[in-house]
């Protein structure tokens, strides 16, 4: 068992210092990653296609890669908002790595690329211990999944920065009790922003782009609790730390300036 456990702290460890790598290098041409994390069928990729519309009306140099087990599904649907998008394949690993989003990103982001969201694999459980280099981790979660979402998977919604309620269209029939999932979010992740949306109905769509983009002007994100402390998930002790990737990269001494 204790073996188990160092080989988990050391994959751990090894993901990390890639994505401090990344950021770092993102970072010096300009680029913030957006990591977007929820369960299959929560809606994210339905609310990505319209921010992506969104920023492509504002003229705002936005790039997304999806990944799933199979299937280029979301990728086909992406590409509908006209910016550059890439699927990747997991051949069965329930996550990205950070060293596995770098080595597509090679050779294929656009330079230009202000934001580059990143749908996750559809799960809340794996990807939530890894970090992508991203300086905004979103959480997303449907009405139809019910309040107690956010209990059952804390670290998930503990690490989070965003928020976001999808298919909100849907909220009276289901009977989702939004002031319920505002408390159990506030109980794992206290003073972290909660998002109302609709997709099909427009409504809060524009918000996550707007959260994006000040992040990537140097608005500083919110700080999770459960980041700025170690902790056990799954058997291992680990501690998260998505520092803006504007002031890791002075810090690391990067010389590219980044831009407004």
């Amino acid at each position: 068992m204790c073996r188990e456990v160092d080989l988990r702290q050391a994959v751990l460890a090894k993901n990390d210092a890639s994505a401090h790598t990344l950021r770092d290098r993102l970072a010096a041409r300009g680029t913030t990653v957006v990591n977007l994390l929820s369960s299959p069928g929560s809606g994210k990729t339905a609310l990505l296609e319209q921010e992506l519309l969104r920023a492509r009306e504002r003229s705002v140099s936005v790039a997304a890669l999806t990944a799933d087990l199979a299937t280029e599904n979301d990728a086909t649907r992406l590409a509908r908002a006209g910016v550059p998008v890439k699927q990747v394949l997991t051949d069965g690993l329930c996550h990205l790595e950070a060293g596995m989003l770098a080595g597509h990103l090679d050779g294929w982001l656009p330079e230009d690329t202000r934001l580059l969201f990143v749908e996750n694999v559809g799960n809340l459980v794996c990807p939530a211990s890894y970090d992508l280099g991203e300086t905004l981790r979103v959480v997303l979660a449907s009405v139809t999944e019910g309040e107690d979402k956010p209990l059952k998977y804390p670290t998930a919604f503990g690490l989070a920065h965003l928020v976001v309620v999808t298919k909100t269209d849907l909220a009276e029939a289901v009977e989702f009790d939004g002031l319920a999932f505002r408390t159990n979010v506030e109980q794992v992740n206290p003073g972290v922003e909660v998002i109302m949306t609709s997709a099909r109905r427009g409504k809060g769509v524009g918000a996550l782009l707007d959260r994006a983009t000040a992040a990537a002007a140097g608005t500083p994100v919110h700080t999770p609790v459960m980041a700025r402390q170690p902790h056990t998930h799954h058997g291992h002790t680990h501690t998260h730390s998505h520092a803006h990737p504007h002031t890791e990269a002075a810090d690391a001494g990067a010389l590219a300036p980044t831009r407004s």
